[in-house]
């Protein structure tokens, strides 16, 4: 009995042996494959940091605004830029686009701000809205912004042409419904937008309506035309549209694609959003979704001449009334009352350009979208 117990005791002592050289391994594996995905994790993030690297940021120093906040919501002015080649310095933005994200649906509504409407760009200077740009860039236009429309911008992305049709060509197209007029004039305005690009395009032939598969230089091309029925107005729907069809396919976009992208879009991006403000929002991405959008100043007129001024001018019929109404879209929930800066600068306006609002808030102009 005393030689089989001994030979028990063994075996045992021997399993036990086993057994913790077997939970030793395991933790081995188990902190092996931690240390893997800690690289892992840290590789992407230092990759990402790296391409964000290739933004140019551009801090907001300056801004100001009437006192007004809009809380739960984060505005960004998105600009576009029409400088050509031969430009030095600011030019005027070709596109104003506020975009205000609810913070806690993620719904993105997008405005239009007409860039021929009268407003007062700085100090008591009143000029075409896209004049800001070019006299004090994104800082003067987000400040114009925000002293005209009662609004807390403090963020702005500005692209160029080539941004644009980049993200259109990396993304393998859009897909859009042209008009006759619309298939003419976006062939024409291909001519300048493949020079200024350096990228190709095949032109629509015969120039008939229908739907059609644009690459980048026909989809910035088609979100240029303003010589429609429309002009202007409608070309703001045009370039909201053009969005909204890369949003759809960039959500839709593999990690290759959006890498791309990344490569060739982001140096020619200048943005005031800083790296880890941009990791952030990425991070929820997918929860974002575009909901409706609107041009302003919803009622209007385009007035053949304004004394002391020359050339075209969208005008406001009265830029108190239209704040309200703008407000009201962005901010269904906010209680807002107009500031005294804005009724001061909308009073001016109407004395300026005779031009009032009309008798009714819901009577609409043959202009409004």
């Amino acid at each position: 009995m005393g030689q089989r117990d001994d030979r028990r005791l063994a075996r045992k002592k021997q399993e036990m042996r086993r057994q913790k050289r077997r939970k030793k391994r395991r933790r081995r594996i188990v902190f092996l494959i931690a240390e893997i995905l800690i690289l892992c994790i840290l590789s992407v993030i230092a990759y990402g940091m790296f391409k964000l690297d290739k933004l140019n940021v551009n801090p907001l120093k300056n801004l100001t605004n009437n006192g007004i906040s809009q809380d739960g919501y984060m505005n960004v002015a998105i600009f576009g830029d029409d400088r050509r080649p031969e430009d030095t310095g600011n030019a005027r933005s070709d596109c104003i686009i506020i975009a205000s994200i609810n913070n806690d649906t993620k719904e993105v509504k997008l405005v239009s701000v007409y860039r021929d409407t009268l407003l007062n760009t700085e100090d008591d200077t009143y000029d075409k809205a896209n004049s800001a740009y070019a006299v004090g860039g994104a800082e003067a236009a987000i400040n114009m912004l925000n002293r005209n429309l009662d609004l807390d911008i403090q963020d702005y992305v500005s692209v160029n042409f080539l941004a644009v049709a980049d993200v259109v060509d990396l993304l393998g197209g859009i897909d859009l419904d042209l008009t006759d007029e619309e298939v003419v004039h976006m062939n024409n305005y291909c001519v300048e937008t493949s020079e200024i690009t350096g990228k190709k395009y095949k032109k629509i032939e015969p120039e008939v309506a229908g739907t059609y598969h644009l690459n980048g230089v026909q989809a910035v091309s088609y979100s240029r035309i303003r010589y429609t029925e429309g002009g202007d107005f409608q070309r703001t729907s045009r370039q909201r549209l053009v969005i909204e069809k890369i949003a759809e396919k960039a959500k839709k976009a593999d990690l290759s694609t959006i890498n791309k992208i990344i490569d060739a879009v982001f140096p020619e991006i200048t943005t005031s959003f800083t790296s880890g403000e941009i990791v952030k929002m990425s991070a929820g991405l997918l929860q974002y979704s575009i909901g409706d959008n609107e041009g302003f100043p919803m009622n209007n007129e385009t007035p053949d001449s304004i004394p002391g001024y020359q050339g075209s001018y969208v005008v406001p019929k009265g830029l108190e009334e239209n704040v309200i109404k703008l407000h009201k879209f962005l901010f269904p929930d906010e209680d807002y009352t107009p500031t005294d800066t804005l009724k001061e600068i909308s009073d001016h306006i109407k004395d300026v350009t005779g031009i009032y609002p009309d008798d009714s808030e819901d009577s609409t102009e043959d202009n409004e979208e």
